[in-house]
């Protein structure tokens, strides 16, 4: 690994950009392009600093940065180790179903269902799903992993009275999108969604492998469709904060 960094680093002290920075970027240069790759331990701080001629807090602020964005982690006692990489998703600018999604990036997925029932409530998903407090809904719980890693529990909730033949449904091998456009002819045209930044409870920990409050993405999407006037579909997914990131395009 030190010969790596040896002839991969080159900090310049002429131009304004601070060092921390340019050794930041030339890191994250390293881990995306796989010359560098997950578990990776890289060399101590001392030994950067001799090696690269720089202070030790530029050093720490570069990894410290590098920690907070997910990409390295430190063991007390080990060492500074890459981590595992981050499945970038356009779930801000694009509708787009997670198998999908996951296949176009070159990923395996996977789904596990937890529970799909009839259930009475919560409260917030009549609400959002436009209904009376105590009519029923259908409740279909699962884990997305990708490559056998799990990134995602998503909880959702839809209308029982309106399209309860999806009780009957495999979701280990069919989309909830495809099956509601097969069944009733129902396309989700449409979706809003919240993003909250939230710790993992006990069962959360479970299911995604992690530990207890470790950060989640929370993100509560309603779904519409054209073809009906109340929403089709509220859920509620909580995405691992160690290995999704998200990215909007913006345009004028």
């Amino acid at each position: 690994m030190t010969h790596i960094i040896a002839d991969s680093i080159n900090l310049d002290k002429n131009i304004p950009i601070p060092l921390y920075y340019q050794l930041k970027k030339q890191i994250l240069c390293l881990i995306e392009n796989t010359t560098i790759k997950e578990g990776d331990l890289l060399p101590p701080e001392n030994e950067l600093c001799k090696l690269l001629n720089i202070s030790r807090p530029t050093i720490r602020q570069a990894f410290t940065e590098l920690v907070n964005e997910g990409y390295l982690n430190r063991h007390k006692g080990k060492g500074t180790f890459v981590s595992s990489p981050k499945v970038n998703d356009r779930f801000f600018s694009k509708l787009n179903s997670f198998h999908d999604e996951m296949v176009e990036k070159g990923y395996h997925p996977k789904t596990l269902v937890i529970k799909v029932e009839k259930i009475n409530g919560p409260h917030e998903a009549n609400e959002r799903l436009a209904l009376p407090l105590d009519a029923p809904l259908i409740y279909l719980s699962r884990i997305r992993s990708v490559d056998m890693v799990p990134l995602v529990y998503v909880e959702t909730f839809l209308p029982y009275e309106e399209y309860k033949r999806l009780l009957q449904v495999d979701f280990t091998a069919n989309s909830l999108y495809d099956s509601l456009e097969k069944l009733y002819g129902i396309r989700v045209s449409s979706v809003t969604r919240e993003f909250v930044a939230v710790n993992a409870r006990p069962k959360e920990a479970e299911l995604l492998h992690i530990a207890r409050n470790s950060a989640l993405i929370q993100v509560k999407t309603v779904a519409h469709s054209a073809n009906v006037p109340n929403p089709v579909e509220f859920s509620i997914a909580r995405y691992r904060g160690d290995l999704n990131k998200f990215t909007v395009e913006l345009s004028r």
